[in-house]
């Protein structure tokens, strides 16, 4: 598989946000029911912005498109305080699990996509 240049920073810039969200965060999501059904429906959501919104999104990879979202959401919240419980937490945990399961996949509607979480 080629990996451009792209993909590979927009993979990098996924796995630093998903530092920053941190142990603690994933371990919430793990055991969180509600977290893990709201950041479920943040995944939808981003899924479908994505999707329906973004002109030739078929020609991008998945990963690049997300780490794009992600970028723009931080940018509009530039000194916003975060937390992974805060709406833009939330949103972030989302594009971080959209970015794992799409990483070699194209972005898709399908709503099995994102994993159940054990």
């Amino acid at each position: 598989m080629r990996v451009t240049w792209r993909e590979k920073n927009a993979r990098q810039w996924i796995s630093e946000l998903s530092e920053r969200i941190g142990v603690a965060g994933w371990a919430a999501l793990a055991v969180t029911p509600a977290l893990a059904a709201e950041v479920d429906q943040h995944g939808a959501a981003v899924r479908d912005i994505l999707l329906l919104g973004v002109e030739g999104v078929g020609a991008v990879g998945a990963v690049v498109l997300l780490a794009a979202y992600g970028r723009g959401l931080l940018e509009d919240a530039a000194d916003a305080e975060w937390s992974p419980a805060s709406w833009l937490g939330v949103r972030l945990m989302a594009v971080c699990q959209l970015a794992q399961v799409h990483d070699v996949k194209p972005l898709t509607d399908d709503v099995y996509a994102l994993p159940e979480l054990t």
